[in-house]
């Protein structure tokens, strides 16, 4: 599963801004993101694409914070089908894209932890949102998760179990259609759920993944 990622002011961001058509001075930047944390969102509604704030949660609870008896950072594409699945509906109906510049993986045994990145080029993760009305408020807050697919034979020494969507954003075509809540037709997506490496991808070991430190020399994997 991705569980931190960071997005930064860089060149290869701004490039991704401007693709998507969201002015990068819109986006909430932060060095190290970890769940329920707030995140910058794109999304698309009458007026065109727009940068929004969100909770990295999909389930929120009634005061709009991270429901904890739902872990739902993230959104599993082999379940997206499943009509009482959370993501259900929201893959259907409120896709959305999220920025980021690098993520985090685990191995699984506490120790061991990789800091990813595409070279080249920032990262739009395929993800899903869900808005809930504070009931104390009336604020409307949304909450999103970042979908992730099966294992990638290349990372089995990196994240065995799964890997996140990352949208091929250059398709101009694929970001409309992604972001169009009229285009419920989610088979034209089935070929992005099928983990595989697309774009070169920058590896390498880190500390404590709150940290970030580099502990080892980069490696590449390259589609």
């Amino acid at each position: 599963m991705c569980g931190r990622f960071n997005l930064l002011d860089t060149d290869e961001v701004h490039a991704l801004c401007e693709s998507l058509e969201i002015e990068a001075d819109s986006l909430r930047f932060s060095s190290d993101i970890s769940p329920a944390s707030l995140i910058s969102i794109v999304r698309t509604n009458e007026s065109g694409r727009y940068v929004s704030d969100a909770i990295w949660w999909l389930k929120l609870d009634g005061q709009g914070r991270p429901n904890p008896k739902v872990t739902s950072f993230n959104s599993r594409a082999a379940r997206l089908h499943e009509e009482r699945y959370l993501g259900y509906k929201p893959y259907r109906q409120s896709r959305c894209i999220i920025p980021a510049s690098a993520f985090v993986e685990g191995l699984g045994d506490r120790k061991t932890y990789h800091k990813i990145e595409l070279v080249g080029q920032a990262i739009a993760f395929g993800g899903l949102c869900q808005e809930y009305v504070n009931t104390s408020t009336g604020e409307v807050v949304t909450g999103a998760s970042i979908i992730t697919l099966g294992p990638l034979i290349q990372w089995q020494n990196i994240h065995p179990q799964s890997m996140p969507l990352m949208l091929p954003w250059h398709n101009s075509a694929l970001i409309r259609d992604w972001l169009d809540p009229a285009c419920t037709d989610v088979a034209v997506f089935e070929p992005l759920l099928k983990p595989a490496v697309t774009v070169t991808q920058k590896v390498v070991r880190i500390d404590k993944p709150s940290q970030w430190n580099e502990v080892d020399t980069p490696f590449l994997i390259a589609p």
